[in-house]
């Protein structure tokens, strides 16, 4: 069955590799992914992300990160703008999530960002999730 949501797929498989403590996981590559998969790991969510390409579909190997004693860096996922119900916003009003502990992920003209960076730069964009 095709996914009809293919971040909100990428969203849920790191999610369920979190909560059961897997190492790593795999997802089925594309461009949109991988610099989502950048944007995490820049916020230090993620450990890392690489692409593998041998195979005859490309797939995106995401090692999640956890603090001493396997406590987990991601808390939870949130997919905000879904294909039926698109959330834009402005440069000013990019939500903080739990007073900057948390990363919102924009899709703006100029690639992927986080909130922070988006403010920085000045640009709104479409709000892809929240992470804390």
């Amino acid at each position: 069955m095709p996914v009809t949501d293919p971040i909100s797929d990428m969203l849920n498989r790191v999610r369920n590799a979190n909560i059961a403590k897997k190492d790593q996981t795999d997802i089925p590559y594309s461009k949109l992914k991988e610099q989502i998969a950048k944007a995490l790991k820049r916020e230090g969510f993620i450990k890392e992300c690489q692409t593998l390409k041998n195979e005859k579909f490309p797939s995106l190997r995401i090692t999640l990160r956890y603090g001493a004693g396997k406590e987990r860096m991601i808390t939870n996922l949130k997919r905000v703008s879904k294909p039926g119900l698109r959330v834009y916003v402005q440069n000013d009003e990019i939500p903080r999530l739990f007073g900057g502990l948390g990363v919102v992920i924009l899709s703006t003209s100029k690639g992927i960002l986080t909130g922070e960076e988006a403010r920085r730069e000045k640009m709104g964009g479409e709000m892809l999730c929240y992470v804390w």
